[in-house]
């Protein structure tokens, strides 16, 4: 049985993830992550991280895909890595497999991993699917982005450009309220807005450096 998790952020939409750092290869030198949720909070604990730690090995499992394409069956929305990263070229094709043959439902994949050249053609395979939004991070935290990102962190609501839609969950105590802007296509960028000691330490000093 596939291990889903649920955020609650999402207003319990379902998750598939991984643990964080172990399977992000993309995060490396990435601001961005320096002050990863995915490390602190509920994360850190045994209970949580154990379904994550087991998904790395249970996707390689030959039923795998059709245990996936069943557990979806009455899902509409879907988040891919709430924690972790599309690490590995043959994972991403088993996801797209699934993503394939699940065309009810509406599949986002945060990512950094469009990084490296041999993910392009399988990333590009996923967003070409019209239920699928593949959004590359940006590793900047001062709201720097350019085509090739479909998200990025602002220090402030203030600081958010005409050109990227603003994540209003830090409005609603951290949750989407309804909002599906991160599976909408038509969406070209989502601004996220820095939170949490860390990343807020982080943001502070990257402004400093910079003015």
């Amino acid at each position: 049985m596939v291990k889903l998790s649920v955020t609650s952020k999402l207003d319990g939409i379902r998750s598939w993830s991984l643990q964080a750092r172990d399977t992000c290869p993309g995060a490396i030198g990435a601001d961005a992550c320096k002050g990863c949720y995915a490390t602190q909070g509920n994360y850190r604990y045994p209970n949580v991280k154990a379904p994550r730690i087991e998904n790395r090995e249970d996707w390689k499992r030959d039923e795998w895909e059709n245990d996936m394409v069943k557990a979806l069956d009455s899902d509409r929305y879907f988040r891919w890595f709430d924690s972790g990263d599309v690490y590995s070229l043959a994972l991403a094709e088993k996801i797209h497999s699934v993503m394939v043959r699940t065309p009810w439902v509406k599949h986002w994949i945060p990512t950094r991993m469009g990084k490296f050249s041999k993910f392009a053609s399988i990333l590009s395979q996923m967003q070409s699917l019209p239920n699928v939004m593949v959004r590359f991070s940006s590793d900047s935290i001062i709201g720097e982005y350019d085509d090739r990102h479909g998200s990025t962190i602002f220090p402030t609501i203030a600081h958010v450009t005409e050109n990227a839609k603003p994540c209003l969950a830090y409005e609603n105590a951290g949750k989407c309220n309804g909002c599906r802007s991160c599976w909408d296509k038509s969406v070209t960028v989502i601004g996220y807005i820095a939170h949490g000691k860390t990343m807020l330490k982080h943001v502070r000093i990257a402004m400093e450096s910079i003015s």
